[in-house]
């Protein structure tokens, strides 16, 4: 059925089809809405879920992995100061294994106090054990929400999931939304599959300790095994996608490439940028100049040889970072593309990174154009005049 959603709305309607057991969340902008709009699903009694409001987002977290613990599907979302003020429980719930799926609208970082876009709330998360993935648009946003579920529980992954969007472009803009129905959605997520043995374990009276001290003795081989979870979510993320792809028409894998076979120099970008983006290299190619992209939809784990083998070949790569690495050399993606690429002995391209649209700032087609025109420049000489340049700021 095809609905007009916002992303906000879009995520809420996610929610309420999931019907999960425990939602604990505290607002903040821009992702009040989707607990707002849930929690009136709850009021309604749309749904069955426990609704937990909490005093911080710290709360949220913890109450979501109390509930998860205990074997019961657990939901939150949030943004920004909310995300960093979960640091510590992130790694808590990411640690113990536990299926907590996140729904997180992207807002810049304080200081200055902030309320727009940029990926500086989740790209400081990125080493937390969560898998993540970006949306394009509010279809993608609500098509990952749902496969976040069934990607957290499979037991060969174990791992939270937190799905994003981008605040206020995707959150607040109304987009169309091809929904599922209700049976086809519950039908996707099906039962979890560890709930009836925790259920079972706690009911009988063989509680289970979690959250135990863990020193020099078992630490490393505990990380080890989370470790494990996220190399297998690469196994698991694109099955799943293709799965969904089967039944609804819409499959997914780690990125998505657009007009990119014959391309001689590529775009590499995550969130709704990609969408601008795709505007250009129409246009460019009808120009002739072999443009293309890379809209990169799972950034952790981060698919690193299936990055290598897409971009092989290519003569320059122009990555578009939404955040500042504040590491006087790069943003957080960056590095992790060079590495990918390291290795390649052959057809090694050309890499140079673009920060843009810190705190909202908007990206304009012209900008998307100078990117590639610089990365077509690179391409013709096969080498690079600089590695980073910030695109649409006074300087």
């Amino acid at each position: 059925m095809k609905v007009a959603r916002t992303g906000n709305e879009a995520f809420a309607e996610a929610m309420r089809q999931i019907n999960p057991d425990v939602v604990a969340a505290y607002p903040i902008t821009p992702a009040t809405e989707i607990v707002q709009i849930f929690s009136q699903f709850v009021a309604d009694g749309l749904v069955k879920t426990e609704f937990v409001a909490v005093e911080s987002e710290h709360s949220a977290m913890s109450a979501c992995i109390g509930a998860s613990a205990a074997g019961i599907r657990a939901m939150t979302g949030t943004s920004s100061q909310g995300l960093a003020l979960m640091w510590e429980m992130l790694y808590i719930a990411a640690g113990l294994r536990l299926p907590i799926v996140m729904a997180v609208v992207n807002r810049a970082l304080s200081s200055p106090i902030n309320i727009h876009c940029d990926h500086s709330d989740t790209m400081g998360a990125r080493d937390s054990g969560w898998i993540q993935l970006f949306s394009e648009n509010v279809q993608e946003a609500y098509d990952n929400l749902i496969q976040a579920v069934r990607i957290a529980e499979h037991p060969d992954v174990k791992l939270p999931v937190m799905a994003t969007t981008d605040g206020f472009i995707l959150s607040h803009c109304l987009e169309t939304l091809d929904i599922l129905s209700d049976e086809d959605a519950q039908d996707f997520i099906g039962i979890s599959p560890e709930r009836p043995n925790l259920i079972k374990s706690l009911n009988e009276g063989s509680p289970i300790t979690l959250g135990a001290l863990d020193l020099q003795d078992y630490y490393f081989e505990h990380k080890r095994q989370a470790a494990e979870g996220m190399f297998n979510a690469k196994k698991v993320i694109p099955e799943i996608g293709k799965e969904f792809g089967k039944r609804f028409g819409r499959e997914y894998g780690f990125f998505e490439e657009y007009q990119f076979v014959d391309a001689e120099v590529v775009i590499l970008v995550m969130g709704s940028t990609a969408g601008t983006a795709k505007d250009i290299v129409d246009e460019m190619r009808k120009e002739g100049k072999k443009v293309g992209l890379l809209k990169l939809r799972v950034y952790r784990p981060f698919p690193a040889e299936e990055l290598a083998k897409a971009l092989k070949g290519k003569k320059a790569v122009g990555v578009m970072d939404r955040a500042d690495g504040m590491s006087a050399f790069s943003g957080p993606l960056y590095p992790d593309i060079c590495a990918a690429l390291y290795d390649i002995d052959q057809g090694r391209p050309v890499i140079q990174n673009y920060i843009y649209g810190l705190g909202g700032r908007d990206i304009r087609k012209e900008d998307i154009r100078y990117i590639f025109e610089e990365i077509i420049k690179t391409a013709k000489t096969g080498k690079k005049d600089y590695t980073l340049k910030y695109i649409g700021v006074r300087e």
